[in-house]
């Protein structure tokens, strides 16, 4: 529905010819917009650099070379890291089993881990309504150790929701979990994107299954992160460009608002 405080079609992020080495190429040469009223899926094989892309726009590294412009980019990364929330496994792994659910959503007011200190009653009050609009209201006094894999997820989204962020990164969000607990966090996607102030919405993942009509743009990354195709959704998403991304012959279907990709089997390669 639109980002928080976002003019129409406001440039929130703009990568120019970005590139990132790390012991070899991660990115290369990266060109990328993303405008109010957008939300990316981000496609590619292993190595194609998405998550390093996701933390330079979260502002958790730096670019080689080239240009990143996110928000109003005023240099204060911590602060900006209030107004962009992180879906992660990174994240997840840090986390005490003992933190309850309601403590690691507190825990994202100050963009931290393993919430110490005093709680205020507006954190309370927020956090509680975080976890409410993610349907995790039952979890709060879970610990971690004892959540599920689609549980945490949901927890981690109200964590990341703890600040009226204007973007929203999610890593793989999906990894894990179950055909059901998959669709269901879907579905929880879309009802988040239809309220009014929704952040943008940044999806890694390496499933078209996954794209959703919450994604009105995609981004593919092939070898070493060079961008083959970025753009709406329905014409960035062919079975050319990501038998090129994925470095095998793939077929792309689509059945109403729904991708699905299959494979081709050794016998019907065209090569």
């Amino acid at each position: 529905m639109g980002t928080p405080g976002a003019k129409p079609n406001q440039t929130l992020v703009k990568l120019s010819e970005v590139t990132l080495e790390r012991d070899g190429l991660i990115l290369d040469g990266v060109d990328w917009e993303i405008r109010s009223g957008e939300n990316w899926a981000i496609l590619g094989a292993n190595g194609s650099g998405k998550t390093s892309l996701l933390r330079l726009v979260g502002r958790y590294q730096l670019s080689t070379s080239g240009t990143v412009f996110v928000l109003d980019d005023d240099g204060d990364f911590q602060g900006m890291r209030k107004r962009i929330g992180l879906v992660s496994a990174s994240i997840a792994q840090l986390i005490e089993p003992v933190e309850t659910a309601f403590e690691v959503v507190v825990s994202g007011r100050e963009a931290m881990l393993n919430h110490w200190g005093e709680i205020t009653a507006g954190e309370r009050t927020a956090a509680h309504a975080r976890l409410k609009q993610c349907e995790a209201r039952h979890l709060a006094d879970r610990g971690w150790g004892k959540l599920s894999q689609g549980e945490r997820q949901r927890v981690l989204v109200a964590r990341a929701l703890m600040n009226p962020v204007e973007i929203l990164l999610l890593d793989e969000p999906c990894a894990g979990l179950d055909p059901a607990a998959r669709e269901n966090f879907l579905g929880l996607l879309e009802r988040i994107s239809e309220k009014r102030g929704a952040p943008a919405i940044l999806l890694v993942s390496h499933h078209v299954e996954e794209v959703t009509r919450v994604f009105t743009h995609a981004l593919v990354l092939g070898r070493h992160g060079k961008p083959i195709a970025s753009g709406p959704t329905d014409k960035v998403l062919s079975s050319k460009v990501l038998s090129e991304a994925f470095g095998t012959e793939v077929h792309l279907t689509r059945r109403g608002q729904r991708y699905r990709l299959e494979v081709a089997r050794d016998d019907q390669r065209g090569f």
